[in-house]
């Protein structure tokens, strides 16, 4: 999407990614596991709000919503939240136990983030998914988020080397050529980007809405389509400023692993 920055901004991203691409923010919401059996009911649950590949953490107040959907209902965790430091800023946590075979969509929506150097507020509707006791049905469900990305290739029990496909959409409607960037969670920092252009990787969806991207590593990726909210929200001094809504998906693929 297009994005009003300003002189100062401008000169602020310069400073801090190079002469290359803007960082970019993502939400995050990343589960202890993506998948919930016997031995591992109880999944941990990490809240915050980054740039995941260079491991750069943001303030993140309390969400304004937190909840689980399995089975066509919602469960409010948003009481459950603690708050915690993740990449020396604000974050939130929680454990939340699977009692029954399902496939559980966590998902928050923040607090708007207001970001002077982009001259806009961020806010970033955030889903996970997790399967338990060997369900695979409900994980192409929309959740009837303001915007969301809907995975077409099941997100649970992938391989690295496996293509993501996803369908980007605002209320409920399909987004023809959204701009959907993906960046990978560094957090062991393990992976080093040749250039600023790698760090995030951008795509663009088809007529529909859908977008494809082959994740050649493992561990948690990111998806985040950003598109311009049709509304303002006023900052401290009362001035009218321009919305960054954020459809983001995070979603887990393993290494191959030898007998």
């Amino acid at each position: 999407m297009n994005r009003i920055v300003t002189i100062f901004g401008c000169l602020t991203l310069f400073l801090t990614a190079g002469a290359g691409e803007a960082p970019a923010h993502f939400g995050m919401l990343i589960p202890s596991s993506p998948i919930a059996d016997q031995q591992n009911k109880t999944i941990d649950l990490t809240l915050s709000f980054s740039h995941p590949f260079e491991m750069v953490g943001m303030e993140l107040e309390k969400p304004a919503r937190f909840f689980v959907a399995t089975d066509g209902s919602q469960t409010d965790l948003l009481n459950g939240l603690e708050q915690t430091e993740v990449m020396g800023h604000t974050g939130w946590q929680t454990s939340y136990t699977c009692k029954r075979p399902g496939v559980y969509q966590f998902a928050m929506e923040p607090q708007p983030y207001w970001e002077p150097a982009e001259d806009l507020f961020i806010i970033h509707y955030t889903k996970t998914i997790v399967a338990a006791f060997g369900a695979d049905t409900g994980w192409d469900e929309p959740l009837g988020l303001p915007t969301e990305i809907v995975p077409l290739l099941r997100p649970f029990g992938n391989f690295a080397g496996n293509s993501f496909v996803g369908q980007v959409l605002m209320d409920g409607a399909p987004v023809a050529h959204a701009e959907v960037e993906v960046e990978f969670f560094n957090s062991e920092q393990a992976v080093t980007a040749p250039s600023d252009y790698h760090v995030t990787q951008v795509v663009k969806a088809d007529a529909n809405g859908i977008f494809s991207f082959t994740c050649p590593r493992a561990g948690w990726w990111g998806f985040a389509a950003l598109n311009e909210g049709d509304y303002r929200l006023k900052t401290e001094d009362g001035a009218e400023k321009g919305v960054e809504l954020g459809a983001v998906l995070w979603i887990h693929l393993d290494e191959y692993r030898q007998p």
